[in-house]
């Protein structure tokens, strides 16, 4: 049952290929089979010989060369067909543990790393790989072995015996090293999960780590991870030793033993020549059959433990999927309503405690308090990022949770303090958000942004690549390149989260331009740290301890609430 389940999503998209599978399987099973007949039409050749029956001797050679040549032509083009299913299935499994991956809840990501989510994706899924031949192979190889013992135990009981205390010495090997073969790969996976996580957050923070002069520091720690990520693969290499040493040592006992048996029985006249002729061609099946399954078996713990990653995303087993309603929202007018909202992180207090605030739209609104009074997680919750313990978050009076996701991601655009920027082109960064989106059109958007006059300086304008991350962009023309992402996007509401904490006052006044642009077409949403960035505001709401403390312009705040004035005082002395 354990197998069935691991397996399950491998067997689901078989299940679209099996016509090709079964097909490519009969003809595997074929050629299995067919050196039951080839090994009986060896000895029986041989025998003809030894009687001077020259004839009968070749007219068995002919039948053996002519089956041999179909045999080998049907192996062939069923092992190809079986591999490039392989290939595809992997490929797609991997597609399924990506898109499952977007798919899951914010907070997975801050609980598992980057390279862990990489593994699973890429080599996880790679792993599957020759995986069904394999077992194709392998059913064959025992279900042609069994009928071939049957064959043997029909001839000589005496050597059918043998062979089954021998094979049954071979499950005993695996049962012993399958439990310590699976835990030592395991092991050997978490590691490279370190190991793939610290070379991307390497690789991408590779500018930062040069400024910081944390170099050194980082080489040693990934030193130690490789030398790691070596221990156990030697401890898993050397497993693997011991167990094919063991299983090598069973077959030179079964070769040898059962040769001599033979020849024994042979001599003393109870097996005829053919048989023993067949039986030194039969012997190497088995021999053959115990390396298979030795592969086989090392390949299915990997296999298993591979799969036990990737189903932990694709069958949600450590996290469930995003949910999202079905309600539709057409022509959004961009109210927003907060009702009685209480949050927690995972592990934490409530940031927010019946927290309640109406945002009306075409209005410049601005939300302001001290460091983690939840003024970000507002913008989380409402594009659900997080969801709310308690209470309810409406747009336009629908709760977000019955809004499909469609409707949800294009009515709320956010613009972060550090917006990711793809490694695409300036116009690409433009159509990942919308397709149809014009020429024309991604013109407009930039020129709004002001962030015009930067790219037609560049050598290839629009054609420019940016970089991962943007790393060719300073703070400003990355907020700017951001804006002009979300007006092609074009949602009504667009949230501004600590958009120029960080920015020099040319790339502020840029901004605040545009944003003033912004709020006769949308409803603008600002968490500012700096105030001075937000004077202008329609209305600003002040929030202490994950609740609403006072609300007004700016000169009203400063003459009628104490925390607002401390915070504009303080950022001004």
């Amino acid at each position: 049952m354990k197998f069935i389940k691991e397996f399950k999503p491998l067997l689901k998209l078989l299940n679209k290929e099996k016509k090709k599978l079964i097909i490519c399987s009969i003809l595997l099973f074929i050629c299995e089979f067919s050196y039951i007949v080839v090994g009986y039409l060896n000895g029986a050749a041989i025998e003809e010989i030894t009687k001077m029956h020259l004839r009968a001797s070749i007219i068995y050679l002919l039948i053996y060369f002519a089956y041999e040549v179909v045999v080998r032509l049907i192996q062939e083009l069923s092992s190809n067909g079986v591999v490039k299913l392989e290939s595809k299935l992997s490929r797609l499994i991997g597609y399924e543990a990506y898109c499952k991956a977007l798919n899951m809840p914010a907070y997975a990501y801050e609980e598992m790393s980057s390279g862990e989510i990489i593994n699973r994706i890429t080599s996880d899924a790679d792993s599957l790989s020759f995986t069904i031949r394999k077992l194709v192979e392998a059913f064959a190889d025992i279900v042609s072995s069994v009928v071939l013992l049957f064959y043997i135990f029909y001839n000589s009981y005496i050597v059918g015996i043998v062979i089954m205390i021998l094979m049954g010495i071979l499950f005993l090997i695996m049962k012993f090293f399958n439990p310590r073969m699976k835990k030592a790969h395991s092991e050997r996976k978490k590691v490279q999960d370190e190991f793939t996580s610290q070379t991307s957050e390497s690789i991408r923070g590779v500018r930062e780590i040069k400024t910081l002069g944390i170099k050194d520091n980082l080489i040693t720690e990934m030193k130690s991870i490789v030398d790691n990520l070596y221990k156990k693969s030697a401890d898993e290499m050397d497993l693997y030793v011991k167990f094919s040493l063991s299983t090598g040592v069973l077959r030179v006992i079964m070769e040898v033993g059962v040769f001599i048996l033979c020849a024994i029985l042979l001599y003393n006249g109870k097996v005829s020549m053919t048989f023993f002729i067949a039986m030194t061609y039969y012997v190497y099946r088995y021999m053959y059959l115990i390396g298979n399954l030795s592969d086989l078996n090392r390949l299915y713990q990997q296999v298993l433990v591979s799969l036990g990653r990737i189903n932990e995303i694709l069958l949600n087993k450590k996290y469930k999927d995003e949910e999202y309603g079905e309600t539709k929202l057409k022509d959004a007018k961009g109210y927003i309503e907060f009702k009685d909202v209480s949050f927690a992180y995972p592990n934490e207090a409530n940031v927010l405690n019946h927290f309640n605030l109406t945002l009306e739209p075409n209005k410049k609104i601005a939300i302001v308090g001290k460091s983690g009074q939840g003024k970000s997680t507002l913008f989380n919750l409402l594009t659900r990022v997080f969801d709310a313990t308690e209470g309810k978050i409406l747009i336009d009076g629908i709760n977000i949770k019955d809004l499909d996701e469609q409707t949800l991601r294009k009515t709320i655009s956010i613009i972060r303090q550090e917006p990711y920027i793809f490694n695409r082109t300036i116009k690409n960064n433009m159509r990942i958000v919308n397709k149809k989106i014009s020429m024309a059109e991604i013109e407009k958007n930039i020129k709004k942004a002001y962030l015009d006059e930067y790219v037609n300086s560049l050598p290839k304008k629009y054609d420019t690549l940016l970089g991962e991350g943007g790393v060719n962009l300073s703070g400003g023309q990355k907020q700017r390149l951001a804006i002009a992402r979300t007006l092609s996007k074009d949602t009504k509401i667009i949230l501004f989260d600590e958009a120029t904490s960080a920015l020099d006052n040319n790339s502020q006044e840029y901004i605040k331009k545009t944003i003033n642009n912004l709020v006769k077409d949308h409803t603008v949403v600002i968490v500012a740290h700096r105030l001075s960035t937000i004077k202008d505001a329609d209305v600003i709401y002040v929030v202490h301890e994950g609740k609403i403390v006072g609300s007004g312009t700016h000169e009203e705040l400063l003459k009628s609430n104490k925390i607002y004035k401390s915070l504009y005082n303080n950022e001004t002395i």
